[in-house]
């Protein structure tokens, strides 16, 4: 029973990571869009205020993609907390989470989340 716990502490540890990092490469995707479409209409044939629209919604995808990474690292602390009752013993290092960085979530997601 001992080698189950230990491999599906295992499991969850390259999935939790592995989630986060597409949260994180979401963000950077995101960044380099909004990027690119700020240099496009920095063209002098192009008006000021075009894609502004666009500009706003990715900006708002942006701020929901931040909210989700803030939510997997409060999963993967509750797993961190999980598994230090359920696989005690296990010598690695645990994940630690500063307070600053749990409450980075936006009001209208940590109402969610405190729910």
């Amino acid at each position: 029973m001992e080698d189950r716990i230990h491999a599906d502490a295992y499991n969850l540890k390259k999935l939790i990571r592995e989630a986060e990092a597409l949260a994180d490469e979401s963000i950077i995707a995101m960044a380099r869009l909004k990027q690119a479409m700020l240099a496009a209409r920095q063209n002098p044939v192009i008006e000021v205020h075009t894609g502004q629209r666009a500009l706003v919604r990715l900006t708002e995808a942006e701020s929901q993609a931040l909210a989700m990474s803030t939510s997997l690292l409060r999963v993967h602390d509750e797993l961190s907390k999980v598994a230090r009752v359920h696989a005690g013993g296990d010598t690695g290092m645990p994940t630690v989470f500063s307070e600053a960085d749990l409450a980075a979530m936006p009001t209208s997601v940590r109402e969610l989340a405190q729910a």
